[in-house]
């Protein structure tokens, strides 16, 4: 068993985790503060979203400087210390690379850009005359330079140009950086977008109705040479260097690629995230025209990943990042009856399949989304732009704002809820981003100690993981595909076999009698019945 088939992952948003020098923005000073929160949840990796100089344009995934810590989270002696302080917990940091782009600000884009002449022109991707494709943050994915008369390519911000992956010195120059970070001792990697970093032709895709661009992606997505990018930089970077993680955050990515990518011997990537099961929710107007979650197609989303990667490859299995609406809200009923019973309950789902879990900070508290009131309410540069881009397009405020609600990436990003003190105890002074007023109620220290508490029902699941080898490596097999209310599968390892029955319903349902009691998130279960959001992890009988 390699040591991450086992393990759980935390990840940690720092501008929203907790505040240790009173300017409102999370930083290493307050990760530091609360690493026994995360010891004492069971994770054992920890992935660190980007801390490095950037304009913060995207929040940090935009970077000027690969190489050091963005003043605004601290220093690289003060980062030394964290990556020391983990090591000390027996915990390991993966950092988070982003490498499809940079910052418009980052020394490599600006001397591109300064001359057609540029040794680090063919850094980037540049034309005399744009393709119709639009940017994933909404309006043309090509911005034009002015002082030279050519456009270059952004697939998120106009701020962050796309890297030329086809130029060698390019990417000994990204491998060099990465060996710098693996040789101060931190653990891997998560990748961002790192499939979307070889371009294939550059020409027009085909119209997206109600906007005047259009489709690139065939372009861009799982490119012509991705593979042999993943596999240099495998070569480059990683090979003879034991007991690291790498991740590919991969949007689009099919289950047949992912077999590629995540295949042992092939030596590319040990995971990717996947995207299948958090668009099941989006309907033909995209992220942000939002419809109600069919259990079975979720059922046939993860099921088949669950097969499809049984023989090959790994699955990364999460509900939430720093990308997504808090599940209790999207899949789950975050309404006072059911809110603490339907985030254990998905916890449980989720858990039990085979991969390796991700938590995502406050997911462990059963944090909710925000109501955000207005646009104003909003800082993420994607709801911006697609509040403007929807208005100009002739869609109502009201209409829009519903969407923003519903799956804005803002609801991941408020304050980590740490207390019921002011500002939920993430600072001392008001945040960069409003508290979800609902911390006086669901915050981290009302939830130490107490025995059915989502954070404690976390423990016990993770603490599961360590302790039942057929959770990590037992097989898959979906239960009542067709069944609407409950999600149901069996686990089975040699003679060991585990049943795992969810209620994702508000409503009572009758189930079949299993085995012994191994796990469940609620007290008193009733032999034959599950209660609404009720989740119990049997012994088959």
């Amino acid at each position: 068993m390699t040591w991450w088939q086992n393990s759980v992952v935390y990840q940690v948003y720092p501008r929203s985790f907790a505040d240790s020098n009173g300017d409102g923005v999370g930083d290493i000073g307050g990760i530091r503060a609360h690493l026994d929160h995360i010891a004492s949840l069971g994770a054992d990796v920890i992935w660190l979203s980007p801390v490095y100089p950037s304009p913060q344009d995207d929040n940090g995934y935009d970077i000027s400087d690969y190489q050091d810590i963005d003043p605004v989270f601290g220093t690289l002696a003060e980062f030394d210390l964290l990556l020391a302080e983990v090591h000390e917990r027996g915990m390991k940091l993966v950092m988070d690379l982003v490498v499809n782009h940079t910052s418009d600000e980052h020394p490599w884009f600006v001397e591109s850009r300064s001359s057609k002449d540029s040794p680090k022109r063919e850094w980037y991707l540049w034309r005399p005359e744009p393709t119709n494709w639009q940017s994933v943050f909404s309006g043309s994915a090509w911005e034009l330079d002015e002082a030279t008369g050519e456009y270059y390519l952004h697939l998120f911000s106009r701020k962050q140009p796309d890297l030329n992956w086809e130029n060698p010195a390019l990417r000994q120059e990204i491998y060099r950086m990465m060996r710098w970070w693996l040789d101060r001792g931190v653990d891997g990697f998560r990748m961002d977008v790192i499939n979307l970093i070889s371009k294939g032709e550059l020409v027009d895709g085909p119209p997206i109705p109600g906007t005047p661009y259009g489709d690139g992606s065939a372009s861009f997505v799982n490119g012509p040479r991705v593979h042999e990018y993943l596999q240099e930089m495998h070569s480059e970077v990683f090979a003879g260097r034991p007991a690291l993680l790498t991740v590919g955050e991969m949007p689009g990515v099919p289950l047949e690629e992912a077999r590629l990518f995540t295949d042992p011997a092939r030596r590319e990537v040990d995971m990717v995230f996947q995207f299948e099961h958090v668009c099941l929710d989006q309907g033909p107007g995209g992220k942000f025209d939002t419809h109600p979650l069919r259990l079975t197609d979720l059922k046939k989303s993860l099921g088949r990943w669950q097969t499809g990667l049984a023989d090959v490859g790994w699955n990364s299995l999460y509900w939430n990042n720093h990308d997504q609406p808090r599940v209790v809200s999207r899949f789950g009923d975050d309404s006072p009856e059911f809110r603490r019973d339907s985030a254990t309950c998905l916890a449980t789902l989720l858990h039990l399949h085979r991969g390796t879990p991700y938590v995502y900070q406050g997911e462990e508290l059963g944090m909710a989304n925000s109501p955000f009131a207005s646009v104003s309410d909003f800082r993420d540069i994607e709801s911006l732009n697609y509040y403007s881009f929807a208005l100009g397009s002739g869609a109502s405020p009201e209409t829009v704002l519903k969407g923003l609600c519903a799956a804005g990436r803002d609801n991941a990003r408020t304050p980590m809820q740490w207390s019921s003190e002011p500002h939920a105890g993430f600072s001392s002074v008001p945040p960069w981003i409003g508290v979800n007023p609902d911390y006086l109620e669901w915050n981290a220290s009302a939830q130490y100690g107490d025995t059915w508490s989502v954070f404690s029902h976390y423990q016990r699941l993770i603490r599961l993981r360590r302790e039942l080898p057929v959770v990590s490596l037992g097989d898959f097999t979906m239960l009542l595909p067709e069944d609407e209310r409950v999600y149901a599968f069996e686990r089975s390892l040699g003679d060991a076999r585990l049943v795992v029955m969810c209620n994702v319903s508000g409503e009572a349902v009758g189930v079949s009698s299993a085995g012994a009691l191994v796990l469940g998130n609620m007290p008193d279960p009733e032999d034959g019945v599950l209660r609404a959001w009720e989740a119990r992890v049997h012994w088959a009988v």
